[in-house]
């Protein structure tokens, strides 16, 4: 089990230069107890007797260099972060880190700032960890950064529970805003990966960069490449690489992925050797997949590649009272960013967050807690401070409801679907794409029901 945390970190620091240890307590000594050892072999154990939440040690050191010291202090105390120092920066020497299980890589001297951030971010992600072990044992289903109680989430977090450790390949499905890089991210967390979780979108820059910051490059690769650079699977390496928007593509670059992701090796733009990669891809998109291969706009070869196992996201429509749940998850935060205490949520205006049909879902959501947060008055947020479409949002059973009065005979299924439909486009504005989120089918299921009640329609007339 793990040890617990204490508040106040308390930091192991490892090198056999004792003005740079001296200098690095000292340095550090408002944000942490720190802890320093000349030998390393005193510092194991000491590890063995006394509570750490890291340890920083150099690279080259007499008798046990700091990859060796970074395996065996693993092995007594696993989930503890290790951070390497050394004076060479250079790419092997950190994939070397990584490989014997390092945290992180830090080039000597040290820049301070950055040491502290990457101790507090090694800190928090130890804590995190104790959590989840904590939760585990208490037998509750939470991950990280996931908020709520559905049984639509706690299949999703059931799934992500069982595939978080193993090697393969993840697709995460679903609608835009539903908080898929977060499912990515604690996949990545409860995976024990020690490498990085770095994340790349497949929509947001030309093929030709894309593929270089996929792949890397080599010096004189193309007209701008003035020096060599490593890409994205190498920068990943010993963690996660989250290919957000996969839909989006590029087909000349697929089979180059393709390739990556069967040989496990990675051959930079204009290079000519492979470079071997351990890296846990994690791809996201809220397109249909089976439909743009249809459409020749996506390999199938690499679809069925990267959906070893996909997680399907629900809407935010469909997860009941998470919705209230995620809005107060936002409301401590954005309070918290606005330095004001934290407001509730008047009855109305969570009858009015749990009315609305959430069609940017997760995203749209945190939209409106955070102008709410922002127009607050008071201690309390009522319908005055959410946005004009919560409070106004037409109500089904109103005027042209779609379901019938006592008066009228009894329709068929077809005929209330039909109404459904023509009343979910209305109140959409008729955007077919929203309509189609809210309905919970596709765009082509939608056109070819809109297209049956318009030759239906026509069918009447001409009787």
């Amino acid at each position: 089990m793990a040890r617990p945390v204490a508040e106040r970190p308390r930091i192991l620091f490892v090198d056999d230069d004792p003005d740079l240890l001296t200098y690095l307590a000292t340095a550090v000594a408002d944000e942490v107890d720190a802890v320093t050892h000349g030998d390393p072999n005193a510092a194991l154990d000491a590890l063995v007797a006394e509570e750490f939440d890291a340890i920083v040690t150099d690279l080259s050191m007499p008798g046990m260099d700091g990859l060796e010291l970074c395996r065996r202090a693993l092995a007594l105390r696993p989930e503890l972060p290790v951070i390497v120092l050394s004076a060479h920066g250079r790419i092997d020497v950190a994939i070397a880190a990584v490989r014997a299980g390092a945290y992180d890589f830090v080039t000597k001297p040290p820049n301070l700032d950055v040491l502290l951030v990457v101790l507090q971010r090694a800190v928090e992600r130890r804590r995190l960890q104790a959590e989840l072990v904590r939760l585990r044992d208490r037998g509750v289903p939470q991950l990280p950064r996931m908020v709520g109680d559905s049984r639509a989430m706690r299949e999703v977090a059931d799934l992500v529970r069982r595939v978080a450790r193993s090697e393969s390949t993840v697709l995460v499905t679903g609608e835009s805003g539903t908080g898929k890089e977060l499912v990515a991210r604690a996949l990545h967390e409860t995976s024990g990966r020690p490498g990085r979780f770095v994340a790349v979108n497949c929509a947001a820059m030309p093929e030709h960069l894309l593929e270089s910051e996929l792949f890397g490059h080599v010096r004189g690769a193309f007209t701008d490449a003035r020096s060599a650079r490593d890409g994205l699977f190498v920068e990943a390496h010993g963690g996660t690489l989250f290919l957000d928007e996969i839909g989006e593509l590029p087909l000349a670059i697929q089979p180059k992925l393709l390739r990556v992701l069967q040989e496990r090796t990675v051959r930079a733009v204009g290079g000519s050797s492979e470079v071997p990669v351990d890296v846990r891809i994690v791809a996201a998109t809220n397109r249909d997949l089976e439909e743009e291969i249809e459409a020749k706009r996506f390999r199938s070869d690499l679809y069925f590649r990267i959906q070893v196992v996909e997680v399907p996201l629900p809407p935010l429509r469909m997860r009941g009272n998470d919705v209230l749940a995620l809005a107060t998850h936002f409301l401590r935060s954005h309070a918290g960013r606005a330095d004001k205490g934290m407001p509730t949520l008047a009855p109305e205006a969570a009858a009015r967050l749990l009315a609305h049909a959430w069609p940017g879902n997760v995203r749209e959501l945190q939209n409106v807690i955070e102008r709410a947060v922002a127009l607050c008055r008071g201690d309390e947020i009522g319908p005055d401070d959410l946005p004009e479409r919560l409070r106004v949002a037409p109500t089904i059973g109103t005027t042209e409801s779609f379901v019938p009065t006592v008066s009228e005979s009894l329709p068929t299924l077809e005929e209330v679907e039909r109404r459904y439909v023509d009343h979910v486009l209305a109140t959409y504005g008729g955007n077919k794409a929203v309509a189609a989120r809210v309905l919970g089918i596709g765009r082509k299921t939608l056109y070819r029901k809109l297209e049956r009640a318009l030759e239906d329609k026509k069918g009447e007339e001409s009787e």
